[in-house]
C-alpha cells in the first residue's frame, strides 16, 4: 500500500475524509437540481455505482430550495456547489453536508464571512475549490493562470477562513491540464494538513478524461497525496466512479477487487483470449476481494505468470491449465477453462472474507 500524507480528518455527512479514512470517490449530478425527480434518480444511480459523496450544482434559489427534498429521498452525503451568489450557500447550508465555494467568484469578503458563520452553526465543512480558469484577479494578474497562482489563491483563502476561526476545510486545485494540476497539489501539500480533493477539471470525454485523470490523479496518489477524488468526464455518471475506482486500485492506493493480468495480443496466442478476458471481467465484476488473477494465452509467459497469481489460466493449444497459488488444479479443454477459473476465483474470494 502507498504511504499517504497524513491529513486532518473531517466529515462530509457520515463519510470521513482525510486522516486514516479510505480515499473516497465523488461525482456530480448533471440534471437541473430544481428537477427533484431527475436529480434523485441520478444520485441513486451513483449510489449503486459505488459513489461515496455527491455534489449538486446550485445556480439559483429554485435549486437551493429543492435540496431539502432531494436530501430527504437520498442517502449519499450531499455537497452544494456554489458560485457567485452567497445567498445560495446560506440556503443550502440548512440541509446539505458540505458547501463548496470558488473563492475566485465570490468577491466580497463579508459574503464569505456569512457562509462561514452558517457552516459553523451546522458543523459543515467547506471545500475551497480553486480553479485555474476562475482565479481572483489579483492572482491572475500577478502570476497568470499558473500553478503558482492556484497555490497563492488557496493559501490566501485558507488563511481568511482560519482568521475567522474556521478550519473544517478541504481543498481542491484543479486545472484542465495534468501538469498544472499536479504541480499545484504538490506545491501546496507541504504547507498545511487539510485534506485534498483531487481532480483534473474539464477533462473531456471518456477516453481523454480517463487518460488525463489516470496520469494526474495516479501521479498524486503515488506521491501519497489525496483524500477524496472525482474523475470529471463529459459522459455518464457511472463511468466517473468506474474510472476513479480503477485509478485507486491500479495505483495501489486501495486494495479492492481483482487485478486481472492478461497477455497483450500477439501471434503466439493459442486461444480466443480477448473473448475469455471479457467474459471473466463481466462474471467477476461483483468480487471485491483483492486478488491477483492471470489469464495467459501461450506457453511463453503462461506458467511463470500463473505461478505467482492467486488463480490463473494458462492456455495451450485447444486446452489449458487452471492453477491456484501456483498449483495445477485442472487440465481441461479450452471451452471449460473459464467456468472452472471463475469457480476457483469465487471460492477464494469467499474464503478471504
Amino acid at each position: 500500500m502507498i504511504k499517504r500524507v497524513q491529513t486532518k480528518k473531517i466529515f462530509v455527512g457520515d463519510v470521513a475524509v482525510g486522516g486514516d479514512a479510505p480515499i473516497s470517490t465523488q461525482s456530480m449530478t448533471y440534471s437541473k437540481t430544481s428537477n427533484v425527480e431527475a436529480t434523485v434518480e441520478q444520485i441513486r444511480r451513483l449510489h449503486f455505482a459505488g459513489c461515496d459523496i455527491v455534489r449538486c450544482a446550485v445556480p439559483d434559489m429554485e435549486s437551493a430550495d429543492a435540496l431539502k427534498e432531494i436530501k430527504e429521498q437520498t442517502s449519499l452525503p450531499l455537497i452544494a456547489d456554489i458560485h457567485f451568489n452567497h445567498r445560495l450557500a446560506l440556503k443550502a447550508a440548512e440541509v446539505v453536508d458540505c458547501i463548496r465555494i470558488n473563492p475566485g467568484n465570490i468577491s466580497a469578503k463579508w459574503k464569505v464571512q456569512e457562509i462561514v458563520k452558517a457552516c459553523q452553526e451546522r458543523n459543515l465543512p467547506i471545500r475551497i475549490g480553486v480553479n485555474s480558469g476562475s482565479l481572483e484577479k489579483m492572482f491572475d494578474d500577478k502570476y497568470g493562470p499558473t500553478a503558482e497562482a492556484m497555490v497563492a489563491s488557496a493559501e490566501y483563502n485558507i488563511k481568511y477562513l482560519e482568521d475567522l476561526g474556521f478550519d473544517d476545510i478541504k481543498i481542491s486545485l484543479k486545472a484542465s491540464d495534468v501538469d498544472r494540476t499536479v504541480a499545484a497539489y504538490r506545491a501546496l501539500r507541504p504547507k498545511n494538513n487539510y485534506p485534498f480533493h483531487l481532480g483534473v477539471t474539464e477533462a473531456g470525454t471518456l477516453f481523454h478524461a480517463t487518460v488525463k485523470s489516470a496520469i494526474g490523479l495516479g501521479t498524486l496518489l503515488l506521491d501519497g497525496i489525496g483524500d477524496t477524488m472525482r474523475v470529471s468526464i463529459t459522459g455518464e455518471l457511472e463511468d466517473e466512479i468506474k474510472v476513479a475506482r480503477a485509478i485507486l486500485k491500479d495505483s495501489g492506493a486501495v486494495k479492492d477487487g481483482l487485478n486481472i493480468i492478461s497477455c497483450p495480443t500477439c501471434g503466439r496466442i493459442e486461444a480466443d483470449l480477448v473473448s475469455a478476458v471479457a467474459e471473466i471481467e463481466e462474471r467477476t465484476a461483483h468480487i471485491t476481494a483483492p486478488l491477483n488473477v492471470s489469464v495467459m494465452g501461450c506457453v511463453v509467459n503462461a506458467i511463470g505468470e500463473a505461478a505467482h497469481a492467486d488463480v490463473a489460466i494458462a492456455y495451450g493449444k485447444g486446452k489449458g491449465l487452471v492453477m491456484v497459488k501456483g498449483e495445477v488444479v485442472a487440465n481441461l479443454d479450452e471451452k471449460e477453462l473459464v467456468d472452472r477459473f471463475v469457480f476457483e476465483v469465487e471460492k477464494m474470494a469467499e474464503e478471504s472474507n
